[in-house]
């Protein structure tokens, strides 16, 4: 097998959540110039998305859900197998965020996030490893954490709690279904720019303080998650499981 062999996608679909902009949107673009089908999964059709995939020269197909409950995750992977026969890759990106400092946090902007963030994105691994598991063709589960997987952060509590649950997650499916040919791994982005960084990036002394500690010296770009991705979809990952590969620019390194 060449090296290049290792790294394709053809004739793998990926379903990525959250993949209207940002770090979801580079994802799903970086799988398709690799070789997969992209279902995506949001609250509103990803158009330029869309666009972007199809002139890769991939198929696209849009679902759309709302990932604050996760009752629908069942239907949302059979809907995707029967529309291109398979799930091979699931990218759980979808995440809010909610910032308030933890004497003032309320009950629902805790309950918003870890829905989002964590509930559904547990009861769509399982919906897709049981579907791969029927389908007897494993596949790769590749979870978004965060650097707030490894440290504290400050005034985002429910979401430092939902992305050092993911960590936690990620090594425990990986334990359970390691055996079973189901790669389960996480990506930890450093600081993107995208809507979620929109206030830290405004702030003018946050986003100097930022900028300071990252040995990159600029911010992340979506594009810059794809071969992170890329490399964890495909077989060239297949002895990788339950691993966070941090993509921050040496943030944890310094």
């Amino acid at each position: 097998m060449s090296h290049s062999d290792l790294f394709s996608l053809a004739g793998r679909t990926a379903l990525v959540t959250g993949a209207n902009t940002g770090i979801g949107q580079g994802i799903a673009l970086a799988l398709a110039n690799a070789g997969a089908d992209i279902v995506a999964v949001g609250r509103t059709a990803p158009e330029e998305t869309a666009n972007l995939v199809r002139g890769a020269g991939r198929r696209f197909h849009s679902i759309e859900a709302d990932l604050g409950s996760a009752s629908h995750s069942g239907e949302i992977v059979q809907q995707a197998v029967e529309h291109f026969g398979a799930v091979d890759i699931l990218i759980n990106n979808a995440g809010i965020i909610r910032r308030n400092d933890a004497l003032d946090f309320t009950e629902s902007d805790w309950d918003a996030v870890m829905n989002v963030n964590l509930k559904s994105a547990f009861f769509l691994c399982q919906a897709v490893a049981r579907k791969m598991l029927a389908l007897g063709r494993g596949g790769k589960i590749i979870n978004i954490a965060s650097m707030l997987s490894f440290q504290g952060g400050i005034r985002v509590v429910s979401y430092t709690a939902s992305k050092s649950a993911i960590a936690g997650m990620t090594r425990l499916l990986a334990n359970e279904w390691a055996a079973k040919g189901i790669n389960v791994n996480a990506i930890a982005p450093g600081y993107i720019a995208t809507n979620n960084t929109t206030a830290l990036r405004s702030d003018e002394t946050r986003n100097r303080e930022i900028l300071a500690r990252i040995p990159a010296a600029r911010w992340g770009k979506p594009e810059d998650l794809g071969g992170a991705a890329v490399f964890l979809a495909s077989r060239a990952s297949d002895y990788m499981h339950g691993t966070v590969v941090p993509v921050d620019g040496g943030w944890l390194a310094r």
